[in-house]
């Protein structure tokens, strides 16, 4: 039987909006553990947020931090000669780092640069912690680490549809990209699709076939979910569906956040035993 791998997003996914919690996915999450299935968590948050999750949730596995930004691999978690597939690899204490974004200080710059233009845009790095808090439901302590940011700034923009394609044009003008996320993200020219395909290819190396299930809930995702065998899509609170995530054979969860990933997943997992 093939090794199985997920990959997961985290807000709006496995993560409850309004809490940030986990336990009603708490049955399909016993199940991966039961069958040592590699849970891979690939989101817009930063390393830091993202290590608070993996304590909780006692996982080991790689991950993927702000978009597709950095690939974290614990160290030894691959044999030796797998990790390199030539990319610029960075040890670091606890991981090898595959650094696919853009310098934080240059979206940074331009940030700046399109509020002097007009664009009445406010990332992350130009509020302070509580306002942070204010916009995202996150505690004073999560804020924090959803600040420390290395490849990725989220900002709030309230403008028209005319007003916000103007701002993607500037956007790309300067050489960057733009995703969309529960906040608009501008980044470089990383996604979260381009780095699950490496980490794909490594458990290939490791493990020969392998089969891949992602789950997300908006366009952001969906770079990642055209990749694996079996894209999965949660509904949002009101019970929609993002209509742009638009993908063949995707798998609609018939529920919200954890509770839709929980019911995706079990059945799922059952399907392909």
């Amino acid at each position: 039987m093939k090794k199985l791998i997920i990959f997961t997003d985290l807000d709006g996914t496995l993560l409850d909006f309004s809490t940030y919690s986990f336990k009603e996915a708490l049955p399909a999450l016993h199940m991966i553990t039961e069958k040592n299935i590699p849970l891979i968590i690939c989101s817009s948050k930063t390393r830091a947020e993202i290590e608070y999750y993996r304590k909780k949730l006692e996982n080991t596995h790689p991950f993927v931090s702000e978009n597709g930004g950095g690939i974290f691999i614990p160290l030894d978690y691959f044999r030796p000669a797998l990790a390199y597939l030539g990319f610029s690899i960075e040890k670091t204490r606890y991981y090898l780092l595959i650094r696919l974004g853009a310098d934080y200080n240059d979206l940074r710059k331009t940030i700046k640069e399109l509020q002097s233009e007009g664009h009445a845009i406010k990332g992350f790095g130009d509020m302070t912690v509580e306002e942070v808090t204010d916009v995202t439901g996150l505690t004073v302590d999560e804020a924090e680490m959803a600040k420390q940011r290395n490849f990725d700034e989220p900002f709030i923009f309230d403008g028209n549809e005319t007003e916000i394609q103007r701002l993607f044009d500037a956007i790309k003008e300067k050489g960057f990209n733009h995703t969309q996320g529960r906040f608009f993200h501008i980044l470089g020219n990383s996604d979260k699709g381009k780095a699950v395909s490496i980490l794909i290819e490594l458990y290939r190396k490791q493990f020969g076939p392998i089969t891949t299930i992602a789950i997300g809930d908006n366009p952001n995702d969906t770079p990642m979910l055209k990749l694996v065998d079996y894209p999965i899509i949660v509904q949002k609170p009101d019970g929609t569906y993002d209509h742009r995530i638009d993908i063949p054979n995707l798998v609609k969860a018939g529920d919200f956040g954890p509770r839709g990933w929980n019911k995706a997943v079990l059945t799922l997992l059952s399907q392909i035993n």
